[in-house]
């Protein structure tokens, strides 16, 4: 494999540099960052000169393949672990004038398929450890792309090759899907000015400076990785050193070296970072604490924090961890401050540029009043559309307003949480899950005549997937079982962990199953 110096100078001839004095895109803005390293990853230190050069190399193999001069908003979908190839393809499809789709690792062929078939790219770039994933879930329907050979240069670069695209920022940029109550999940798509505003909100409010440096362990089909750490940190200069996967001793390790500013993570991650402080040998447990606590700042989302591990972190490290509010349709929306009381139970405050309201059932705003409200956002930080719905685009607003689907109280100009409008999502690990969704599956399985999936509390993943199902009375399901024939068809943080079998299903008059009444199935035994 070429070094990413060798690469700058075999293509260096074929490179425009874009001069236009215009608004400027996250890609273009690192032309001020020169010599800075913009990533550390296995594959060592990458500046971000070198990252312009490289995702510029991918920009034009892309054009050339696709026997265009502008991709003009089509949609390119990739399957790569985190790391450098996954950055340059990002950027390089962002260069090339294309819609960038980031897929999820460790989704089954089944949810890969459905987001492929809603989306139609016009290409699939998969690293060679999924080739054979991305293989049963286009059933060779689309055209597929081994990253190493798009980003190693492997495909020849044509000399007429014509200068790269000019991207308004008012361009498509990237859809992340993501579940909701219709029960599959949709494309959230946003422009590249939606995605600036997203950034800049975020890196006024919480200080970020050319000399951070950030841990990545989240995913990057994910917006929390995707916008807060890796775009956060490419816009003002600073550094991102990315884990291709999450291990708790690895990342105890790599905080206590000394040399960063900030960590963002779910709240999993920071029980499972606790468990494994209390599991180490003492002489550890005193160098992990060490060097966390010289981190500037902490943070953590996507998911409620138990106060018990807020707690438990600030007693290991001194940290006091920062929670927002955020979700894929918008960004962040709400954080505690940087400066100032953190208090727990409670997501701040609007960030800079987003507006926050409360409103009624009737969609009557609610004011300062204590009374619990769903929450809804407007500002430039909001989505465009779901890709090819514009049905529940339209359901999702109220006025210009973005429907959450959270229900919150407001004190002092703080908000606090109290859960979704809707039981049939659940959050869990971080993620937003659809309970629908996953009874869609589980009604194939032969054994099932029919369940209800739901969430309940769960102090390390904040919800558990749990599952209530009526059995055929022809057979008799073992848990277990389930859980591995589940996995087939749902990611893994989307299968059930928690199984009720039942006669019968909770119902309303009109037959609706009472899915509060399915949690209290859960609730009042301790069988799982």
């Amino acid at each position: 494999m070429q070094t990413p110096a060798q690469l700058v100078g075999f293509v260096m001839t074929h490179l425009q540099t874009n001069s236009n004095n215009k608004p400027e895109t996250l890609c273009e803005r690192a032309e001020q960052h020169s010599q800075r390293v913009a990533l550390t990853t296995e594959s060592g230190s990458t500046s971000y000169d070198e990252l312009i050069t490289l995702s510029s190399i991918v920009a034009k193999q892309l054009l050339s393949i696709l026997n265009t001069e502008d991709l003009s908003e089509s949609r390119i979908a990739y399957l790569v672990p985190s790391g450098l190839d996954h950055v340059l393809i990002q950027w390089g499809i962002w260069k090339a004038g294309g819609v960038a789709i980031p897929l999820a690792v460790s989704h089954p062929p089944a949810e890969l398929s459905h987001t492929l078939e809603d989306s139609d790219p016009s290409l699939v770039i998969v690293n060679s450890l999924y080739r054979e994933k991305i293989q049963e879930a286009t059933n060779g329907d689309l055209l597929v792309i081994d990253s190493s050979e798009l980003v190693d240069g492997r495909f020849k670069l044509d000399p007429n090759t014509p200068e790269l695209p000019s991207v308004n920022l008012e361009r498509r940029a990237m859809m992340i899907y993501t579940s909701g109550t219709t029960g599959r999940p949709k494309g959230a798509v946003v422009t590249h000015s939606i995605l600036v505003a997203q950034i800049t909100s975020l890196v006024e409010a919480w200080g970020w400076e050319k000399d951070d440096q950030i841990l990545l362990v989240l995913p990057l089909h994910h917006i929390h990785g995707i916008v807060n750490v890796l775009c956060c940190a490419l816009w003002t200069g600073a550094s991102c050193h990315i884990l291709p996967n999450f291990d708790p001793v690895d990342t105890w390790n790599r905080l206590s070296k000394g040399n960063l500013t900030l960590f963002m993570a779910v709240p999993t991650i920071y029980i499972l970072l606790i468990k494994t402080w209390e599991s180490a040998e003492p002489n550890i447990r005193s160098r992990w604490s060490e060097g966390a606590s010289a981190l500037r700042l902490m943070v953590s989302g996507s998911a409620a924090l138990p106060k018990t591990a807020l707690e438990r972190w600030e007693a290991i490290t001194g940290q006091i961890l920062l929670e927002r509010y955020g979700m894929t349709e918008i960004g962040m929306a709400l954080s505690n401050p940087l400066h100032g009381e953190r208090r727990p139970g409670y997501v701040g405050t609007p960030l800079p540029r987003v507006n926050v309201r409360r409103v009624d059932e009737n969609g009557e705003e609610l004011g300062p009043s204590t009374q619990e409200g769903e929450l809804e956002i407007t500002g430039p930080n909001v989505f465009l559309e779901y890709w090819r719905n514009p049905k529940m685009t339209e359901d999702s607003f109220r006025d210009g307003w973005f429907r959450t689907g959270d229900m919150a109280t407001i004190d002092k100009g703080n908000y606090r949480l109290l859960g979704r409008t809707s039981v049939d999502i659940i959050k869990t690990g971080g993620f937003k899950v659809s309970a629908l969704e996953i009874e869609e599956v589980f009604r194939q399985h032969q054994l099932v005549t029919d369940c209800a999936v739901v969430g309940i509390p769960d102090e390390d993943w904040g919800e558990l997937v749990a599952v209530a199902i009526i059995e055929e009375s022809s057979g008799e399901i073992e848990p277990n079982d389930m859980i591995t024939w589940a996995k087939q068809y749902l990611a893994s943080y989307k299968t059930p962990r928690a199984f009720r079998f039942v006669t019968k299903l909770p119902r309303n008059a009109m037959g609706k199953v009472q899915k509060e009444q399915v949690k209290l199935l859960f609730l009042d035994s301790s069988e799982t």
